[in-house]
């Protein structure tokens, strides 16, 4: 038998549902026990059939929680939650239906000298809100302690009373209906992965194809336009800067500019709420997985950059937003003095991954990204940072152990950022196998090699056929480096060859932001410069690092607009650059100075595609596998002749890579042998020509240029073809990529 209260609430409902309105909380509003699983917020039929919300929150020191439902108006009903299981704290509401905006209170002990950081007056995101209506900014009342207390030195120990309600976003129920059985995912084979780093906002937001209300959002990603760019380049999946939820830091607030990037999260369940052009109270959600299916129709897989790492609650003198005002110490990693937070993220604070309660956060926000978001693959944000045990990075922590078991997350793409801010927190080579790497070894390499900073080419060698030096152990393959030459931190690909210095005035922080290790050379000007050679040869070394880029074994990956020249005008950090620094200028592909890069680019991807021997799936062995001698790869000075151990230590500006096309390992889907194409590729970085020999029998018969990137437009030419043996003039700075015959 209901009671009167409760008849009310599910007659109510029941109108609601029949006029179609957002139910509103009424000022009596009943709990049920619920239960205590699933975490966060679920709409879901309940006893006797009544429909409603169950909520759940884990919240292990707490003396009590109150879930707080907001109307439209933003008038709150507070309910406390008196069922407490394991550390959760739960409660099913009737009544409750999606579109509903909520948040929590949490009462405790104010103790930040033991981390204890509870203040029930400030209103607190669910950890697990699948959605986030509101917009974060910084004002006094939104920090647990006072934040502009005149002793700075003790102001996080000092409460704060104010209500932080009306100044931050709210969660919002949403209703999870969606079974993805009209989906089909690509699942792209790793050595088959081309990769194309993106931001939503900014790859969408000055797009002419794209309607100007879509411009800037999922909707926009997932535009036909937006897409017919990504098919005609070629690109397998997209890498997305962050699209969790994220705050915007007090420092950039005040300086009038925000976080565009996004790498400083506060919901790792809900879609950014501000790249959703359908409505922010439930609306993002479905939006985000239309992007998804779109691009999953048109063949890209989509990958998430992830921040798991830290949140946007900073550290001791950061605003209580979520985890620090549920349980400061269950969530982060403090110090001896428990005052201060460890930081080995650069960002104030350290998520304590080894913490049950905080690995089954991200791993819960890992499968609801999988299985009910439709996404491919993570990428991680300083993950070295959640392979901390204790302090040092283990490879063998909860977190590497927990992914390498879980049945879900085992099968997507998983790629590291190998390394933290934190003593010994660099870790590139290091991560097990089913993970990738960003090897910005790789990165360094290519870089120094093309402005002639190498001091010999073993490096280089080890980078273009895959980095075995790093990853030919524990059954890893030559995918597990994900080479690049660019990301979003740093240079763009033509300020690379721009700009010796870092420009970064626009941030506000008088230069000093952004790494000072560019590896760049400007061509002899700083700048945009009128001069047709210099700009020629920036052209011509933008072609050089694109072709060098997609001709190496591993996985590439580019960042979006360095396909057809996009600058940041030597910004090397436009984190906060929501604006056209950091938006793609899509009048770029109408130059006639810029459009061959992109053709470039474009072939050489479709190069990739239809060669297996340059997308290999295990390490070359150098050694020969005929009576003939002739060997899987082979390297070779400009004297057509093979390098000696002195020729890999003496300074060089040239290199000649064989690649054979017949003694490629594995079978293909029908179990018989992969046999392609031979080629040799001749990297010359050298200012002056240089004559190179060709190398004769057993290695080749004749020879057929394919990409001579020293000729400015990349259309179809006439069929240049050389014997066997035969000299030929290598031009200055340029890659000759020769087909064997």
């Amino acid at each position: 038998m209901t009671s009167s209260a409760e008849q009310q609430v599910v007659a109510e409902q029941r109108a609601a549902v029949v006029s179609g309105t957002r139910h509103a909380a009424p000022p009596a509003v009943p709990v049920w026990p619920g239960a205590p699983t699933p975490l966060g917020a679920r709409f879901r039929v309940g006893p006797d059939g009544v429909r409603g919300t169950n909520f759940a929150v884990w919240a292990a020191g707490a003396e009590a929680v109150v879930l707080c439902l907001f109307d439209e108006h933003g008038r709150e009903t507070r309910v406390p939650l008196t069922e407490l299981t394991h550390e959760i704290w739960h409660g099913f509401v009737p009544g409750v239906l999606p579109g509903q905006r909520y948040g929590y209170r949490v009462h405790g002990r104010w103790d930040p000298w033991t981390g204890a950081r509870w203040n029930p007056a400030k209103l607190l995101l669910d950890p697990y809100a699948r959605a986030v209506d509101g917009e974060f900014g910084l004002p006094p009342e939104v920090y647990g302690h006072v934040r502009d207390w005149p002793d700075q030195h003790v102001a996080d120990t000092v409460r704060d009373d104010r209500d932080s309600a009306p100044h931050v976003p709210k969660g919002v129920v949403v209703h999870d209906d969606d079974d993805w059985a009209d989906d089909r995912r690509p699942k792209t084979p790793w050595a088959d992965s081309v990769i194309y780093e993106l931001h939503v906002r900014g790859f969408t937001k000055l797009h002419p194809g794209i309607p100007e209300e879509l411009r800037g959002t999922y909707a926009g990603l997932a535009h036909p336009a937006a897409i017919e760019h990504l098919v005609k380049l070629g690109v397998t999946a997209v890498e997305l800067l962050p699209v969790h939820q994220f705050a915007h830091e007090d420092h950039l607030l005040r300086r009038g500019l925000v976080n565009y990037w996004g790498y400083n999260s506060i919901g790792y369940f809900a879609p950014h709420a501000a790249y959703a052009a359908s409505g922010t109270t439930g609306q993002q959600v479905g939006e985000f997985k239309r992007m998804v299916r779109a691009l999953h129709a048109a063949g890209i897989e989509v990958i998430l950059d992830v921040v798991y790492n830290h949140t946007a609650e900073a550290g001791e003198l950061g605003p209580t937003l979520s985890l620090k005002g549920i349980d400061n110490r269950g969530y982060y990693r403090l110090q001896d003095d428990a005052r201060r937070y460890a930081d080995y993220t650069g960002c104030g604070n350290t998520l304590h991954v080894v913490q049950p309660q905080v690995l089954r956060l991200i791993t819960d926000s890992l499968r609801y990204w999988v299985t009910e978001m439709g996404v491919d693959g993570f990428r991680f944000d300083l993950a070295a940072a959640l392979a901390r045990s204790m302090h040092d990075v283990d490879m063998l922590s909860p977190f590497l152990a927990v992914i390498a078991q879980d049945p879900v997350l085992r099968r997507v793409k998983l790629i590291a950022e190998p390394w933290d801010v934190g003593s010994g927190g660099y870790q590139v080579g290091a991560f097990p196998p089913l993970w990738t790497e960003w090897n910005d070894r790789y990165r360094g390499a290519v870089r120094d090699f093309w402005r002639g900073a190498l001091p010999d080419v073993r490096d280089l060698g080890y980078r273009l056929s895959g980095s075995s030096d790093l990853y030919a152990w524990g059954g890893r393959r030559p995918y597990a480096s994900v080479n690049f030459i660019t990301a979003h931190d740093g240079f763009t690909l033509r300020d690379l060859v721009s700009y010796e210095r870092k420009h970064n005035e626009a941030n506000g922080e008088h230069n000093r932001d952004g790494s000072d290790d560019n590896r760049s050379w400007n061509c002899g000007v700083e700048g945009e410069t009128d001069d047709a050679g210099i700009r020629g040869l920036r052209r011509r070394q933008l072609r050089n690092l694109m072709t060098t880029l997609l001709l190496s074994t591993g996985v590439p990956m580019l960042v979006a607009g360095d396909e057809m020249g996009r600058t940041q005008r030597g910004n090397n950090n436009a984190y906060c650059q929501d604006n056209e620094i950091g938006w793609l200028d899509w009048s770029l592909l109408d130059d006639p100075g810029w459009r061959p890069l992109f053709e470039l680019t474009s072939r050489l991807i479709a190069l990739r595609h239809r060669h297996p021997v340059l997308r290999r799936r295990a390490f070359f062995s150098g050694r020969a596998h005929s009576a003939d001698g002739l060997r899987d790869l082979a390297w070779f000075t400009p004297r057509g002749t093979e390098m000696t151990e002195a020729d890999w230590y003496a300074p060089a500006a040239t290199l000649g890579m064989y690649l054979s096309g017949r003694d490629i390992p594995g079978r293909d889907t029908r179990g018989a042998p992969v046999v392609d194409d031979s080629f040799l590729a001749v990297l010359h970085a050298g200012h002056a020509p240089v004559p190179f020999v060709l190398p004769g029998p057993p290695w080749a018969e004749r020879y057929e240029v394919v990409v001579d990137t020293s000729r400015e437009d990349q259309g179809e030419a006439p069929t240049v073809a050389h014997a066997a043996g035969a000299e030929i003039t290598v031009p200055e700075r340029s890659v000759l990529l020769l087909r064997v015959g």
